[in-house]
């Protein structure tokens, strides 16, 4: 594959059989993030993806969240997953915090589907 953007990557991952766009942002979560994503996800549909592999998905890495933006575009449902990445080590009531509310989601999940 010869498709590399500016701080933004795209390979195949085996496992999963589909493409994964990885874009790297030194900035909070911003919607045009979004739209800059589903054009590379649509570049790699028409242009890259292989016959039998999954639709790409995108990974939007931002130095913080914007958990309000995030939940109204539904990001969470859609082929785009956005995830904040620490540029200096937190506390660990920050991480007792992180991991409680994770169990919380996974248990909410867990009945849901069930």
């Amino acid at each position: 594959m010869n498709w590399i953007h500016i701080k933004t990557i795209a390979y195949e991952n085996d496992e999963l059989k589909r493409l994964v766009a990885i874009d790297l942002k030194i900035a909070k979560f911003k919607v045009q993030y979004k739209a800059q994503m589903e054009l590379y996800l649509r570049y790699l549909q028409r242009e890259e993806m292989q016959p039998g592999v999954e639709n790409p998905i995108g990974l939007l890495l931002c130095s913080a969240g914007n958990t309000e933006h995030i939940e109204l575009l539904m990001l969470d449902e859609k082929e785009i997953k956005v995830a904040q990445y620490l540029t200096e080590l937190p506390s660990k009531q920050w991480f007792a915090e992180k991991l409680h509310r994770a169990l919380e989601v996974a248990k909410m999940n867990k009945f849901e589907n069930e």
